[in-house]
């Protein structure tokens, strides 16, 4: 059931944790120590160099599945980059060894089921690493690049969406083979039942980590895709206002300055073609060169560089 309570800074992070134990696996990955004493949610995130906004949103999002993330413009990526990267190491060096050893204690070293619950638990235990180990390797740098204004050209974050998948039917399946064939005596029953115990909690947090991921950081990596794009388009135009774009005009040809100045004009594709007396295709190739040599691929960045190299007038443009 959830606590449907909003957090705010002002409220106490003992009081937090009181409500919602489960918190308590988060403030590491956020890099929050224990000892707080009785410091509100707002000065603990300060001591610990926390964005409070973010780690609220993050807090507030798994507790009650608010998800109104889309347009938050205050969700702070680095923050965020940090929160996921630390995840994983708690994940993959805590977390899988501290379960395997729990459940190497749980089970018979006579039993051949026993064995095999150890291979699904180590299959599993690949299959997150391989997964996790590929954000590492992939997201996590194309972030820390697009935040460091030099985003790699190779990556956006909807490949990201498209490959992000649960892995966790492994996991279940061990959890059904325990459940259903084990144990054979009280000691090892009371073993398993608290390893399973931790199975559960962990694979919630795994969730939770996963949900995370799709509502919160995806939608701010689209917007800070965006806002790179933007500024590209404003370094271009910038440099063609100032420079007064003469190397990129002299790069033009005569033919791909008229279909710069009919796109100005509103034609499409076909009207340009009829209209310079070429095929669709030849005009298609033109665009594309120009794209190409400008680095502009908008209509309205074209207006501008046609009006900046003088290839037509201001006051003949519909605004």
């Amino acid at each position: 059931m959830k606590n449907l309570k909003m957090y705010e800074p002002t409220d106490k992070m003992i009081t937090l944790i009181k409500d919602n134990y489960s918190v308590l696996q988060a403030l590491g990955s956020f890099g929050i120590n224990l000892g707080f004493g009785d410091k509100t949610v707002r000065e603990t995130c300060e001591m610990n160099h926390v964005d409070t906004y973010t780690f609220l949103a993050v807090v507030n999002f798994t507790i009650n599945d608010f998800t109104n993330f889309e347009d938050d413009e205050q969700i702070s990526v680095p923050t965020l980059l940090h929160y996921l990267e630390a995840s994983h190491a708690y994940y993959l060096d805590f977390q899988l060894p501290f379960i395997r050893r729990e459940l190497e204690e749980s089970l018979s070293h006579d039993d051949q089921l026993g064995h095999l619950i150890m291979r699904l638990y180590d299959e599993y235990a690949q299959e997150i690493r391989r997964h996790m180990k590929y954000e590492e390797k992939t997201l996590f740098p194309y972030v820390q690049s697009l935040l460091d204004g030099q985003p790699m050209n190779d990556y956006n974050i909807e490949t990201f969406s498209k490959h992000h998948e649960q892995t966790d039917k492994k996991l279940r399946e061990v959890k059904l083979m325990i459940i259903k064939y084990l144990p054979s005596d009280a000691h090892l029953n009371n073993k398993l039942t608290a390893t399973l115990y931790d199975i559960y909690n962990n694979e919630e947090w795994l969730h939770q980590h996963a949900e995370v991921e799709d509502h919160i950081f995806t939608p701010a990596i689209r917007r800070l895709e965006h806002q790179t794009k933007q500024q590209d388009v404003t370094k271009n135009i910038s440099t063609m206002v100032f420079k007064g774009g003469q190397d990129n005009a002299d790069a033009l040809s005569e033919r791909e300055r008229e279909v710069i100045v009919a796109v100005v004009q509103g034609m499409q594709n076909k009207e340009i073609a009829d209209h310079l007396c070429i095929s669709i295709n030849t005009v298609i190739t033109h665009r594309r060169n120009i794209a190409r040599k400008l680095q502009i691929h908008s209509a309205a960045g074209l207006t501008i560089y046609a009006i900046v190299n003088g290839l037509i007038d201001i006051t003949s443009v519909k605004l």
